[in-house]
């Protein structure tokens, strides 16, 4: 597409069943668009949802002409669908936000101040995040920190996907081919000039979480093992130390001979062989998860499959 047909603005946001939410977010995003100048676009992702959310999509499409409907075959998770949006968006600029309006869209005009500075990346960082449990937060804080110190990409603290990038980096970003997505840290290893913006994240609109603690464990992996080796470095950390203390068994165990005294029996053997067991399944698991996204990707398959778009007005032209 050439730049003269590319709308100023895109708003992409992945849904999974938020039936509830939808209609009040594309309100409250269309209420902020009609403020900005330029055409403009927001585009919805129906991610597999078993609720009515395609129903609201389409119904929404055929009153406001700049949304566009994306329904994939099947529930491709939070990451992909986003990718999915992304890959189909026009805008010179573009909004990544999820729909359950956690993420106040009525901070996009500031945001465009800043890339209009400069900026190639806005995006939110979070002060606060009501109506969500202390673990959540806790275990939220500790993964960001923790990536922090296992990475060399800077990723930014208490940051979601809820960003505003320019087309130079999503150009970037999409060229990118892996499969176990983390975006957020996708864009940072982009560099740039990234800006942030403090907000105060909000209750979910409606609905509940769709990233409960399986998800939450599974997209930490998904993270760890795209931006750092860490975990395969510390096998050999771990081996050093077994084989030390492996040693000192061997020393205490000549020591005792010589001086004719009795040695522990079964306690400290089934000690010894349990501890160096484990250490080796946990390593050898480590192991796996690595050989496992090497084995997804290798395969390559498309990250995502399209079952229908419906775009709502001049800009498409239909289904």
């Amino acid at each position: 597409m050439t730049d003269a047909a590319r709308p100023v603005l895109s708003v992409v946001a992945p849904c999974f069943n938020e039936e509830g939410a939808l209609p009040e977010f594309l309100a409250r995003v269309a209420k902020v668009l009609d403020g900005i100048a330029g055409s403009s676009e927001i585009v919805v992702v129906d991610d597999g949802s078993r609720d009515g959310t395609w129903r609201v999509m389409t119904e929404a499409s055929a009153h406001d002409p700049r949304i566009v409907a994306v329904r994939l075959m099947r529930n491709h998770g939070h990451q992909l669908a986003l990718t999915a949006g992304l890959s189909i968006c026009r805008g010179e600029r573009v909004l990544i936000i999820d729909a359950d309006l956690q993420d106040p869209p009525e901070l996009l005009p500031d945001m465009m101040a800043l890339i209009d500075g400069g900026a190639d990346v806005v995006y939110g960082q979070r002060r606060a995040r009501a109506g969500e449990s202390l673990f959540k937060r806790a275990t939220a804080a500790a993964f960001y920190r923790l990536i922090g110190r296992m990475t060399d990409v800077d990723i930014p603290l208490d940051a979601g996907d809820f960003r505003l990038v320019t087309r130079r980096v999503l150009d970037m970003l999409l060229a990118m081919p892996e499969r176990h997505r983390f975006i957020r840290g996708m864009v940072a290893w982009i560099g740039g000039r990234q800006v942030p913006i403090a907000y105060d994240r909000a209750p979910r609109a409606a609905g509940e979480s769709k990233y409960p603690l399986s998800k939450m464990i599974r997209f930490a992996a998904d993270a760890i093992t795209a931006f750092s080796v860490v975990p395969l470095m510390a096998s050999m950390t771990i081996g050093w130390i077994m084989a030390a203390v492996g040693f000192g068994f061997f020393v205490y165990s000549i020591v005792g001979w010589l001086m004719h005294s009795t040695l522990p029996g079964w306690a400290s053997l089934m000690a010894a062989i349990g501890l160096l067991g484990g250490v080796q399944f946990l390593m050898l698991g480590v192991i796996g998860a690595y050989l496992g996204r090497l084995y997804d990707q290798s395969k390559g398959r498309p990250l995502f499959l399209i079952r229908d778009i419906v775009r709502g007005g001049p800009l498409g032209g239909g289904k």
